[in-house]
C-alpha cells in the first residue's frame, strides 16, 4: 500500500511539475512580450508615423503637378492618415488647410523657415527638401510630430500629427495585453494539465509495469496505442517483460533440473547400493546350488547316471536362471538410465497382443489355463512395439505364473478418448493390501518361495513400469475377489477413435 501510495505521489508531481514549468515558459515568454511592448511600443509608434509623415510628403509634392481638385485630394489625404496639412505659395500669400486654424499654422511655418521658432522645436530629422521635428503646444499641452519644408513649385507645406495619441495607444494596448495574457495563462494551465495527462498516464502504466516487473510480476502488459516514443517504449516493456518472463523460468528450469540431477546423483549412489545388495542376495543361491551340485559330481558322489543327469540338470537349470535375471538386469538398466532409444510408431496393439499369446502358448498349455482376448477390429496406438511387446510379455508370463482356481486369464482393452487401457487379469490369490504399492519394485518378492519355484527374479514388472514410464504413460494393479488384474495405458491414433471396444464378459466386476 505504501509502494503504491508513494508511486501515486511521484506521477502525480511529475504532472505537476511539468504544468509548472511549462506555465512559467509561457509567463516569461509573455513577461518578454510584455516588456518589449511597454517600452518599444511608443517607439516604434513614432517611427512609423515619421515614415508616414514622409510618405504623405511625397504624396502632397506629387499633386502640386496638377493644380485641379487639389483641395479635395489634399482633404483626403489628411482624413486618411489621420494627420494636419497646411500648404502655401512661395510667397506665403495664399494657403491651402485641412484644419481650422489653418493660418496658424502659416505662421509657424514662416518661422521655421526665417528661424524664429527654431529654439522651441527638437529636431528629429533634417534634410535638404524637409525638416521633422517634435514641439510642445502650450495652450493645450500636447506635443506634435512636425514635417514642413518646400515642395517641388517652390510652395511651403507644414504637417503635423499629436503624439499624445501614441502614449494614449502605448497604455492602452499593454493594458490590453496584460489581460489577454492573464486569460491566455489561465487557459494555459488547463489545457497543459489536460495534455500533460495524456502523456502521464501512459508513463504512470508503465510505471507499474515496471514495479510489478521487480516483483517477478510477468502478466501485466502495457496496453496502450500511442503511435509515438511512449508506445514504442511500452512495446519495448511488453517484448522485455516476455524475455525477462522467458529467462526467469528456463532459470528456475535449470535451477529445478539441477536439484533433480543432485537428487538423482544421489538416487543413482542408493539405487547402486541397493542394486548390488540385491543382485547379490539373488545370485548367491543359484551360485551356490551350482557349486555344490558341481563339487559333487566331481567328489563322483552321484555314482549312477540317473543322478549325475540330475546333477547337470540342476546346474543348467540355475544357470538359466542366472541368465535370464542379467539379461533382464542389462534391459532394466538400459531403460532407467535412458540408454534404449524409444521409437514411437503406429501399430495395432490387437494384434501384438495375440502375437505374444502365439509366442506363449507353450507355457499356457503347460500351466492349464484358459486365456480369452475378445477384441475383434485392429486398435492402433502410439509406442515403442518393442518395449510395449515386452511389457505384455511380462503381464501375461506373471499372470500364468500366479494363476490358479479357475485358471482364467482374460486379456481386454478398454478405449476412452485418446487412451487405450490394457489390462491384464487372472483368477488367484488377491496381492496383500500392503504389498500393492511396491509390486513394481526392483527385486520385489510378495511370494518368495512361489517366485523361486518358477524362476523368477523380482525384475519383470520393474521393466513394465520403466518402459511406461519413458513413455509417459500410466501402468498399476488391483485386486478383486476373484484375482488380481494389471494394467497399462497407450495413447490412440486418431484414425480409429470412433470404433467402439469389442464387449466381452469378464470373469471380475469391472473397475
Amino acid at each position: 500500500m505504501i509502494s503504491e501510495h508513494s508511486g501515486r505521489k511521484k506521477r502525480s508531481s511529475m504532472r505537476t511539475e511539468l504544468s509548472i514549468i511549462v506555465v512559467a515558459v509561457i509567463v516569461c515568454a509573455l513577461g518578454i512580450v510584455g516588456i518589449a511592448t511597454y517600452f518599444g511600443l511608443a517607439p516604434f509608434y513614432r517611427h512609423n508615423m515619421i515614415s508616414k509623415l514622409v510618405s504623405t510628403y511625397r504624396k502632397i509634392d506629387a499633386l502640386t503637378d496638377d493644380y485641379e481638385d487639389f483641395t479635395k485630394e489634399l482633404y483626403q489625404i489628411a482624413e486618411q492618415d489621420n494627420i494636419r496639412i497646411t500648404v502655401t505659395d512661395s510667397e506665403f500669400t495664399k494657403y491651402e488647410s485641412t484644419t481650422y486654424n489653418g493660418l496658424s499654422y502659416v505662421n509657424r511655418l514662416f518661422g521655421y523657415m526665417t528661424g524664429f521658432y527654431r529654439n522651441e522645436v527638437d529636431i528629429v530629422k533634417s534634410t535638404e527638401l524637409y525638416t521633422i521635428q517634435e514641439t510642445q503646444d502650450e495652450k493645450v499641452e500636447v506635443t506634435y510630430l512636425e514635417m514642413w519644408g518646400r515642395l517641388s513649385d517652390e510652395g511651403w507645406f507644414i504637417i503635423a500629427t499629436p503624439l499624445e495619441s501614441i502614449t494614449h495607444t502605448a497604455h492602452l494596448s499593454m493594458v490590453f495585453f496584460v489581460l489577454v495574457g492573464l486569460m491566455a495563462i489561465a487557459a494555459s494551465i488547463f489545457v497543459i494539465y489536460v495534455i500533460l495527462g495524456r502523456y502521464t498516464r501512459p508513463l504512470a502504466s508503465l510505471t507499474e509495469q515496471a514495479r510489478r516487473m521487480a516483483n517477478l510480476e510477468f502478466d501485466a502488459h502495457y496496453t496502450g496505442d500511442d503511435a509515438n516514443e511512449i508506445g514504442e517504449l511500452g512495446q519495448s516493456f511488453n517484448k522485455m517483460s516476455d524475455e525477462l518472463e522467458r529467462a526467469i523460468s528456463e532459470l528456475k528450469s535449470a535451477n529445478v533440473e539441477l536439484q533433480r540431477d543432485n537428487e538423482r546423483k544421489t538416487k543413482v549412489d542408493e539405487v547402486r547400493k541397493e542394486f548390488l545388495n540385491n543382485v547379490s542376495h539373488e545370485l548367491k543361491t543359484p551360485i551356490a546350488l551350482i557349486q555344490g551340485y558341481a563339487e559333487g559330481l566331481k567328489d563322483n558322489i552321484a555314482e549312477d547316471a540317473d543322478s549325475r543327469d540330475f546333477y547337470c540338470d540342476v546346474i543348467i537349470d540355475e544357470a538359466a536362471k542366472m541368465n535370464v535375471m542379467v539379461k533382464k538386469l542389462l534391459t532394466l538398466n538400459q531403460l532407467e538410465f535412458g540408454n534404449d532409444q524409444i521409437v514411437m510408431d503406429r501399430f495395432d496393439l490387437v494384434q501384438l497382443i495375440r502375437g505374444v499369446m502365439e509366442g506363449m502358448q507353450i507355457m499356457i498349455d503347460e500351466a492349464e489355463a484358459k486365456v480369452s482376448f475378445a477384441e475383434n477390429g485392429p486398435v492402433y496406438v502410439w509406442g515403442d512395439e518393442f518395449q510395449i511387446e515386452e511389457v505384455v510379455t511380462n503381464y501375461l508370463s506373471n499372470a500364468l505364473h500366479h494363476v490358479s482356481g479357475k485358471k482364467l486369464i482374460e486379456i481386454r482393452i478398454e478405449l476412452s478418448g485418446t487412451i487405450a487401457r490394457t489390462t491384464v487379469f487372472n483368477t488367484g490369490q488377491p496381492i496383500p493390501e500392503e504389498d500393492l504399492d511396491r509390486v513394481f519394485e526392483k527385486f520385489y518378492k510378495v511370494d518368495k518361495a512361489r517366485t523361486r519355484e518358477y524362476g523368477g527374479s523380482g525384475i519383470g514388472l520393474s521393466i513394465v513400469k520403466a518402459v511406461m514410464d519413458g513413455h509417459h504413460q500410466l501402468c498399476g494393479v488391483r485386486n478383486y475377489e476373484n484375482g488380481v488384474a494389471f494394467w497399462f495405458t497407450l495413447e490412440r491414433c486418431s484414425k480409429d477413435r470412433n470404433q467402439q471396444p469389442a464387449s466381452a464378459k469378464m470373469p471380475y466386476k469391472p473397475a
